[in-house]
């Protein structure tokens, strides 16, 4: 076993599976290309949440919360204010990452069931808002609609096969930018947060500091996914940004394997993938992946595919 995720772990290896990917639409009808979109998306999300969960430990239960601020921000600017869908993009990952800087900043030091209290109660509060059509722009419980698709240099990419492609190549950019923050200094002070935040800590390191940026830079990243969330769907709503939604990307991380990235997108396609394909299973997911946690967290604490150990040189 070890073996075989040595093997799949290989870089070339996943290089290969995208670019198959890559030929979806001219291979597959048109339900399996939205399907192999949204995928795309909420491996996306799934990978947010894996920075600050995966990588800097940290409890966060209403990680869903970015995925909406950065959904909604595209939706108003493009509905509301006729921007384009792709201008709207720095505006709701810089949105969606301050959400995540300036709710992590008073609560980064709770630890463990404090923290994930919190963050409970903030994910309670953002849908609150957004039922309440906050501002007058939110479009209460029936959320926004008519969002229009993308467009590259002047060119429509509003059809399902251009969106797909679309949220394929960002897919890439983001699993690519994962990487390498697992190699940077960054990453590296992440990894020695989570595992040990007072050696961290007496080794000069400002962990209130570190921890409130895995929190923004998670945000972000989710942020980002929601954009790309609003322009596939046409509509948001708050219903897709639910305490549940929450959960179930906290628990892909967990049962997927904890800063893994293979781990992440196994655990993002049995949630996301397996019930969008088998329609009948889809009311059964959050049981079926409810067992499926308990079981992993009992036989294999460490997740389905957990992150294999490299070896670091000592500077």
């Amino acid at each position: 076993m070890k073996a075989l995720l040595e093997f799949v772990n290989r870089p070339w290896v996943g290089v290969v599976l995208w670019l198959a990917g890559l030929g979806i639409p001219l291979v597959l009808d048109q339900t399996w290309v939205f399907i192999a979109a949204l995928f795309a998306v909420y491996a996306i999300v799934a990978l947010s949440q894996d920075v600050v969960l995966g990588r800097a430990g940290m409890f966060d239960m209403g990680h869903a919360v970015y995925f909406g601020v950065g959904a909604y921000v595209t939706a108003i600017l493009n509905t509301v204010y006729g921007w384009p869908i792709l201008a709207t993009w720095p505006l709701a990952v810089l949105a969606a990452a301050l959400a995540g800087a300036l709710l992590a900043a008073p609560i980064v030091k709770l630890r463990g069931d404090y923290l994930l209290v919190a963050t409970i109660g903030f994910n309670a509060i953002f849908i609150l808002a957004l039922d309440n059509n906050l501002g007058h722009l939110t479009g209460g419980a029936d959320g926004v609609f008519g969002i229009g698709g993308p467009s590259l240099f002047g060119l429509d990419a509003s059809s399902q096969n251009a969106q797909f492609w679309l949220d394929w190549v960002a897919f890439a950019a983001i699993m690519l930018l994962i990487r390498n923050l697992d190699r940077s200094h960054l990453g590296r002070t992440f990894h020695y947060i989570k595992h040990d935040q007072l050696a961290a800590t007496t080794m000069g390191v400002d962990t209130r500091k570190y921890r409130v940026l895995a929190f923004a830079l998670g945000a972000a990243l989710a942020g980002f996914a929601g954009t790309l969330f609003a322009a596939l769907m046409a509509a948001v709503s708050p219903g897709s940004f639910v305490f549940t939604a929450s959960v179930t990307l906290f628990a892909i991380v967990l049962v997927g394997g904890q800063g893994s990235i293979p781990g992440v997108l196994l655990g993002t396609a049995l949630m996301f993938v397996v019930p969008q394909a088998f329609q009948s299973f889809e009311k059964y997911r959050y049981f079926v992946f409810g067992i499926a946690m308990v079981l992993i967290m009992v036989l294999r604490p460490q997740g389905i595919w957990p992150r294999m150990a490299r070896k670091e040189s000592v500077r």
